[in-house]
């Protein structure tokens, strides 16, 4: 296991493909573990590989009073942790010409961005005044390197945490602890399985859950992965802003709500 570092871990979006794989690894690992997530049967599974060392939460994770209430109770009974890892993330197209598609970005803002803030809050300040080393980890995605159609939302969402997280890093220079945003380009999930368009470098979750906790313990502060897919966006990103619209345009679009296909987001009712 890589994980091995980590004593204390809180994971939010446990229950699905990538917060599966890292719950498990550092599970396996020997670390306690909070397990965040809506899906209770998922999260008894994971609980069950070791259950004295593993709580389970079901809050909605951009609900601030109920975030710090996780928080106390975990602090509480197993002390402050050493990486909090805001993996909790919902995706979906985006139609800015239709109305019912506002509430779904205001729903992808709340959850892929302020979530990781209300995550982060109250384990804050435990984890500095543990006095040891902590990890901070947002995982964003390629898609907030550059806006692409019909994906607005998730684009937005994603591009806002990455900067959030370079600003929550400055901060934090001065402590012990450390700041890590995860760019993952597609990974075999629940998000993407219903993508009809070409998935280039699909990493399966088991894989990325190691690569991303190995570079963590590294001290990698920006995480891609894989990482040529990170190459080949920045590629992508030199060709003229026409050129790369065009190539984009011509790609089949990511399900909105209500389409086939289409992922569930929390909060927003299947029309």
């Amino acid at each position: 296991m890589t994980s091995s570092r980590f004593h204390n871990a809180v994971v939010t979006g446990a229950c699905g493909g990538l917060g599966q794989a890292l719950a498990r690894e550092l599970i396996g690992g020997g670390a306690r573990v909070a397990l965040v997530g809506l899906q209770r049967p998922v999260l008894d599974g994971l609980a069950a590989l070791a259950p004295d060392r593993c709580a389970i939460y079901q809050p909605d994770v951009s609900d601030a009073t109920a975030m710090q209430a996780v928080a106390a109770d975990w602090v509480g009974r197993f002390g402050a942790p050493d990486l909090v890892m805001a993996n909790a993330g919902v995706a979906g197209g985006f139609d800015t010409a239709q109305a019912s598609d506002l509430a779904v970005m205001r729903r992808m803002l709340e959850i892929n961005l302020l979530g990781v803030a209300t995550t982060f809050q109250p384990f804050l300040e435990p984890m500095r005044n543990a006095g040891r080393r902590g990890a901070l980890v947002g995982v964003a995605s390629l898609a907030g390197w550059r806006g692409m159609p019909s994906n607005g939302a998730y684009c937005a969402s994603k591009a806002g945490l990455i900067v959030y997280l370079q600003s929550l890093r400055a901060e934090l220079r001065p402590t012990a602890l450390t700041v890590h945003t995860v760019s993952p380009g597609y990974l075999r999930t629940a998000l993407t399985a219903g993508n009809r368009f070409s998935m280039p470098g699909l990493m399966e979750p088991d894989e990325a859950a190691r690569r991303l906790l190995a570079q963590v313990m590294a001290g990698t502060e920006h995480i891609v992965l894989p990482r040529r897919i990170g190459w080949l966006s920045r590629l992508l990103g030199v060709l003229p802003a026409k050129l790369h619209d065009r190539i984009l345009l011509d790609q089949p679009r990511k399900p909105r709500v209500g389409e086939a296909g289409a992922t569930d987001i929390p909060g927003i009712k299947q029309p």
